[in-house]
């Protein structure tokens, strides 16, 4: 059965009450998003990189390709994201240059910045095999999911 986005963020939102660390809850939102939502091929976390803060590391994913393990951050849509602080919605991934490929069958992405404290501790990225995935509704949806995380990392 697929939940609707409201009854999703609710399980989410309880989910995040009782996650024992931060990659529990991003594992546990990657799989819930992937599950339910069906264009929804590829879903994931990067994580800025303790060690480097110019680089971001692939954290908790569920899909079917292996993705990029690092992106700099002036590379790809994951890295405009995190130089703008702003929501990357690309609807058409062979008609952006930015885009820095993870599957040949990925058609469409969305990546959500995860500001803390006004930096970037996380990034939401969820990839389809359609274009045009992600209209409005589908975009304050996935910000929304990226919320949750944000909110449980200003608990920590």
């Amino acid at each position: 059965m697929t939940l609707s986005h409201p009854e999703l963020l609710a399980a989410l939102e309880d989910f995040a009450k009782t996650a024992s660390t931060t990659e529990s809850l991003m594992d546990g939102i990657a799989k819930r998003l992937h599950e339910n939502m069906t264009r929804y091929n590829w879903v994931g976390f990067y994580l800025v990189d303790e060690a480097n803060p110019d680089i971001l590391l692939i954290g908790p994913f569920v899909g079917s390709f292996t993705p990029n393990a690092r992106i700099p951050l002036n590379q790809g849509l994951c890295g405009a994201a995190a130089r703008t602080g702003e929501t990357v919605v690309v609807n058409d991934v062979s008609k952006d240059p930015r885009y820095l490929a993870g599957s040949p069958l990925v058609k469409c992405e969305i990546v959500v910045p995860i500001m803390l404290k006004g930096k970037l501790a996380a990034e939401l990225d969820v990839e389809s095999y359609f274009t045009n995935t992600f209209p409005k509704p589908e975009q304050d949806f996935v910000e929304a999911c990226a919320r949750i995380v944000r909110s449980y990392l200003e608990r920590k």
